[in-house]
């Protein structure tokens, strides 16, 4: 399975993000889509996996839980949108990861790209940075990557170019 990953697109869906997850299966999203709009898009385009944001007002605050987890040919996915870092994870997410021990922990928030090996917890964490234009990153990024058989394998960055 071909997975398409982004987050904090705060209400802006670069056009170039469907051509980059075109090749995708599914798209999953960290959090803080922004608008409705990018939810429809996404929807439309491809089965959507995500979770709610804290920018993320009711509309979608409905549709989308604060905590998806799932599993994936063999791998065991936590996906929310704040959790921090390891080792530094916040006091909840600790908690989570210890009891539901998943393979993956994805999560979005700071707008900064981080993909760790967790060798305590026996993880590997993700976090895509941000795709919007909102925020102070400097680079806008999403990544794909595919799991085949229990691994993860072909992960890739791409950079969708300065944020203003």
């Amino acid at each position: 399975m071909r997975i398409g990953l982004l987050s904090d697109t705060h209400g802006f869906l670069d056009d170039r993000i469907l051509s980059y997850f075109s090749e995708c299966d599914e798209i999953w999203h960290a959090g803080d889509f922004g608008s409705i709009e990018v939810v429809n898009q996404l929807t439309a385009f491809r089965r959507l996996r995500g979770v709610f944001g804290n920018i993320d007002d009711l509309n979608i605050r409905s549709q989308y839980p604060e905590e998806c987890i799932f599993e994936v040919n063999g791998i065991k996915v936590f996906i929310t949108h704040i959790g921090g870092y390891p080792p530094r994870y916040t006091l909840p997410i600790r908690k989570k990861l210890d009891e539901i021990r998943p393979d993956l922990f994805i999560c979005g928030h700071s707008h900064i790209l981080k993909i760790v090996n967790d060798p305590d917890r026996g993880l590997l964490h993700i976090n895509p940075g941000a795709a919007g234009r909102q925020g102070f990153q400097r680079m806008r990024s999403i990544i794909r990557f595919s799991i085949v058989s229990g691994k993860i394998e072909n992960l890739q960055l791409i950079e969708l170019g300065k944020r203003a």
